[in-house]
């Protein structure tokens, strides 16, 4: 390992990805690992339980950004103590709209979005453990409190959160860093040479719509075709519920 990336979600983590990988520090492990092989949501619950291997969990990934690998930046820290970090951040305020209009609306709005992947969960246990992975690590983190969100609420808690990076990190280690900023402070600290392209600027809100609701609306297709067998009764994903 390589490059932990420590910045939450929502903060320009698959541009971040694309761009360590055309740096040569990829394969970069990100969330959409897990969002196209749901499975691997039961191994993050174990890594929740402290029962993990890190170079099992990681194989041939030279890098980490977005959770779940940034849910534990400090465990990586210690576990890999060559490798530099990058603490990706974004306006509070941008991030907050971002997190309502995505993560935060997955679990309590009332989108098209919010209203596929609650029908997911009743023909998917894949789709149910993944939920459960990220309800534990939101609740364990304390963005968010449940379904009321004070105006500025998740604006304060970014800051929070980016503030306590940088007290939990050495400075020789870290670099505040935002995706606005290009390849030069990122390749500086890398010690890499700054590649003859643009810098990739994804649309990660979209992307994570469109890819939350194409793949639940296959599955659902496919359940429908099944005849509309019910799986086995499972428990409810219990919502992210502490702040």
């Amino acid at each position: 390992m390589k490059v932990i990336g420590a910045g939450l979600p929502r903060t320009g983590t698959l541009s971040q990805k694309v761009a360590l990988e055309m740096l040569g520090l990829g394969p970069c492990y990100h969330m959409v690992n897990v969002l196209t092989n749901l499975p691997l949501s039961r191994q993050w619950e174990q890594a929740l339980d402290g029962e993990v291997d890190w170079d099992e969990v990681f194989g041939e990934h030279e890098s980490t950004v977005d959770w779940p690998g940034a849910f534990f930046y400090r465990e990586l820290a210690d576990a890999y103590p060559d490798a530099k970090i990058v603490l990706s951040t974004r306006d509070p305020e941008a991030w907050e709209k971002s997190m309502i209009d995505t993560i935060w609306g997955l679990f309590h709005g009332h989108s098209p979005m919010s209203h596929i992947s609650k029908a997911r969960e009743f023909v998917d246990p894949e789709w149910r453990d993944y939920l459960q992975m990220m309800a534990r690590m939101w609740a364990a983190q304390g963005i968010f409190a449940g379904s009321e969100l004070r105006p500025g609420q998740l604006a304060n808690a970014i800051v929070r959160y980016q503030e306590s990076v940088q007290r939990n990190l050495p400075e020789d280690r870290l670099l505040v860093w935002s995706v606005t900023e290009g390849w030069e402070p990122l390749c500086a600290f890398l010690g890499v040479d700054v590649p003859d392209k643009e810098f990739p600027r994804l649309n990660d809100s979209k992307m994570f719509t469109d890819r939350l609701i194409d793949g639940s609306l296959i599955v659902l297709k496919e359940w429908r075709e099944r005849g509309g067998v019910e799986e086995p009764a499972r428990e409810p994903v219990t919502r992210p519920a502490s702040g």
